[in-house]
């Protein structure tokens, strides 16, 4: 479909922006904060937002990093349709790296503080980028319809968009346009089709010894002295039962097919002591990513035999405290038809000489011999949904309909969504060399030269993609058409699947973050340490 004046316009707002943003881009990377403790990056969207003329609800649906932005072109009379988009910016811990092309943490900090893996930098100045140039070109155009922008932090443990999902803040959108950096092949430069992500579970599992004394005899130590005396063995063991237990009946917590994982992570307690006390809390996390709802439900179940039995035995209670609770996605063809179309009109992400240059210097500090082409082809090629979806469904089972897993699923099941997929550099590697470290695609992340053209790409089809549903009536209608249809008539239709947040958000963990104490400020496990 020949593009409109307007899209056309959209598209140069964005290359004459590509300073601006290649700037906010580099910014985002550098604050590299963690899920829930996104402060200075929030701040900063909701700043930038404001002063763009979008009203913004700070700390939206409870959570203090997340955000609402809305703005209106309030011209003209009839529908007034309102598109929603996004930015993601939380990073990983443990995953600190310099925009440069050796290994190298970020200046002042050791390579346990945050980074951006995905990058969610890149993700969320995409998402802003495209916003921007779709509000300019409705102004330019008197296009009537609205604009809505979240900011979701947590993503890594799925954490804000179920959350937002119950509290109605994607209620009453026309669409929402969901992007993300390529990530695995064929999920490069294309739409999803019919295989959207699946459920998602995660829980963190508390283990208090609050009366260790009631563990031993009922008549008491036979030594009375409190270092001494018979008492429980605590919350550290009870951790370590349960992590262990966990392990070995993970292949008998679902069935044999379908694709599934399950992991933990322990929270540091800081108990940090020289005494011989028993340790009064420890914590574990863990995150399910499944097809199904009865799939999680089933690994939920047999989690909580191992907490409570853990917690029997080593003379604590235990408790579970929700993370998240994430719906698996729904399709709808319609929409994604329409952005596989503003796609293909912007066409993939290009590399230039600088890229390529900065990319053979990173082969080069790897003891590699530097390629003449040295990013995948397939980050410089469109694939279309149908290829893309017939590879991804190759070694799944006929009957799985989610895999893998993301929470912009909760989208999904409030209005008509698209996942995309724009490439994001990544390198060949040569004949016998193996994978490459993760610090590469980490730092290409934040050099401007190989992750600008990927913000640049996706922030053109999400608004040329936007501008699309705002002009064209017969477009959205189908978009919402399908979604009714599937859902057995919209929110709360015979087919919907209701929100599963039954929880509030859970910010008061012990979560990774940084710090400034005297010392200065560093990450939460001091890195800055005499010849580290």
């Amino acid at each position: 479909m020949p593009l409109t004046t307007a899209q056309k316009d959209a598209i140069a707002h964005v290359s004459a922006q590509a300073p601006a943003l290649s700037d906010w881009c580099a910014r985002i990377f550098d604050f590299g904060e963690t899920a829930w403790r996104e402060y200075q990056s929030a701040a900063w969207y909701v700043e930038t937002l404001r002063a763009e003329g979008f009203t913004v609800e700070e700390g939206s649906g409870g959570m203090p990093t997340a955000f609402c932005a809305d703005w209106q072109n309030d011209v003209g009379s009839g529908e007034m349709p309102i598109i929603g988009m996004y930015a993601e910016y939380d990073a990983v811990p443990g995953n600190c790296q310099a925009a440069t092309t050796h290994k190298a943490p970020r200046e002042g900090l050791g390579y346990q503080a945050g980074g951006h893996t995905d990058p969610h930098s890149g993700l969320g100045i995409s998402g802003l980028g495209g916003l921007l140039a779709t509000k300019s070109a409705m102004i330019k155009h008197g296009i009537r319809g609205g604009l809505r922008f979240t900011g979701e932090p947590a993503e890594k443990v799925r954490g804000s968009k179920p959350i937002h999902a119950a509290k109605g803040y994607y209620d009453g959108l026309a669409a929402m346009l969901s992007f993300h950096p390529f990530y695995m092949l064929p999920m490069c430069n294309t739409v999803r089709l019919d295989t959207h992500c699946g459920a998602a579970y995660s829980m963190i599992y508390r283990f208090i010894c609050d009366a260790p004394e009631g563990w031993g005899a009922a008549d008491g130590a036979p030594i009375p002295q409190s270092h001494s005396a018979v008492r429980a063995p605590g919350a550290n063991d009870a951790l370590v039962m349960m992590y262990q237990s966990s392990k070995m009946l993970r292949e008998s917590m679902l069935p044999h097919q379908g694709g599934w994982s399950i992991s933990e992570a322990i929270l540091t307690a800081g108990q940090a002591t020289a005494d011989n006390l028993p340790a009064g809390l420890a914590e574990v996390q863990y995150m399910m990513r499944v097809p199904t709802l009865a799939m999680v439900d089933q690994v939920t179940a047999v989690l909580d035999r191992n907490a409570a039995a853990a917690a029997d035995m080593t003379g604590c209670r235990w408790e579970r405290h929700w993370v998240c609770k994430s719906r698996p996605g729904l399709a709808n063809h319609a929409i994604a038809g329409t952005v596989w179309e503003s796609l293909q009109a912007v066409g993939a992400p290009e590399w230039g000489a600088e890229a390529i240059g900065i990319a053979q210097d990173i082969q080069k500090n790897l003891g590699l011999s530097p390629m003449d082409h040295p990013f995948l082809d397939a980050c410089s090629n469109l694939i279309d949904p149908e290829q893309a979806e017939a590879i991804l469904r190759h070694d799944l089972p006929p009957s799985q309909r989610n895999s893998t897993s993301d929470d912009y699923t909760d989208m999904t099941w409030h209005t008509p969504t698209a996942r995309f997929y724009i490439a994001r550099p990544a390198l060949k590697s040569p004949a016998g060399a193996g994978a490459y470290p993760a610090w590469v695609m980490n730092a290409m992340g934040g050099i401007p030269a190989t992750i600008d053209p990927m913000v640049q790409t996706a922030a053109k089809v999400l608004a040329v993609s936007a501008l699309r549903l705002l002009q064209d009536k017969t477009a959205r209608d189908a978009a919402m058409d399908e979604f009714k249809q599937r859902t057995g008539g919209g929110i709360g239709g015979t087919d919907w699947c209701a929100p599963l947040c039954d929880y509030d958000p859970p910010v008061h963990f012990r979560w990774p973050e940084y710090v400034t104490t005297p010392r200065g400020r560093d990450w939460w496990i001091p890195s800055a340490m005499p010849g580290a």
